[in-house]
């Protein structure tokens, strides 16, 4: 007898790492939702998934929207038979110097990021519930969570409070069997994107032990391991794939003399 597929949703999925999520997932046999605000791009995801021999639906959602999360929600529940895995992926990241930032984009960047999360969270948590069957739910933050950068004051404050919103959910959603963690992303190669310019992109792929950006299959094969049964033990962590990034001042030269 094989593995019954899972109902899966994942949100920012019309390209980069969400759409890398919701492929690995389709490929192992899981119905997939893939939710996104980019109803065009996401169309052409949900298409190449089909047309692969996996079994998708798009549902453009605006994730700052409660109505329209909870109806994304409710659609995948119903033309997949539940929800068994969730995958918070969505986020915008434009930069700007605290001084010089408005009040409009400091609110972007937080209702996507953050409120966009708990908003998602909170409905497929409610459906797992009601389920009583368990479930996964995955974030995706970044290494902003840890580290500031110059000009990414809004994009750090909500991958840090996604970090706790996650960890919070995992204490509270234990007694229903439900898993709740944390991916955490390095630099990984999407092509270029508003708010990194190349001369970043050439300094930071210095400070990456391992030499090169990280493709989106990378963060997949980590959600999915999560996600998984071989991880029903790990609640509330947060796994670091950033090619040994985090790990300290790389640039830094050794320090004894020759």
């Amino acid at each position: 007898m094989g593995v019954m597929p899972r109902s899966v949703v994942v949100t920012g999925a019309a390209d980069g790492i969400g759409r890398g999520i919701a492929s690995l997932f389709a490929r192992r046999g899981d119905r997939v939702a893939l939710l996104d605000l980019n109803a065009e791009k996401l169309a052409r995801a949900t298409d190449e998934i089909v047309q692969n021999g996996g079994q998708a639906i798009s549902i453009p959602t605006d994730v700052r929207i409660a109505s329209q999360v909870d109806a994304a929600i409710a659609r995948a529940a119903e033309a997949h038979d539940g929800i068994d895995v969730a995958v918070n992926n969505a986020a915008v990241y434009p930069n700007t110097a605290v001084v010089n930032m408005s009040e409009d984009e400091w609110d972007l960047v937080l209702d996507t990021n953050l409120k966009g999360a708990f908003l998602f969270l909170r409905a497929a948590a409610r459906v797992m519930i009601g389920q009583r069957r368990g479930g996964k739910l995955c974030a995706i933050t970044s290494g902003a969570y840890r580290s500031a950068r110059r000009g990414a004051s809004h994009y750090c404050a909500s991958k840090a409070g996604l970090v706790l919103l996650a960890q919070t959910l995992a204490l509270e959603l234990a007694e229903h069997g439900i898993n709740v963690n944390v991916v955490s992303p390095g630099f990984i190669e999407v092509g270029l994107r508003p708010g990194v310019s190349v001369p970043y992109r050439e300094r930071i792929v210095q400070d990456i032990p391992l030499g090169h950006f990280g493709e989106p299959e990378d963060i997949a094969s980590a959600v999915a391991f999560l996600c998984s049964d071989e991880a029903k033990f790990a609640t509330g962590s947060v796994l670091t794939v950033d090619g040994g990034s985090g790990a300290g001042r790389f640039h830094l030269p050794y320090s004894t003399s020759e």
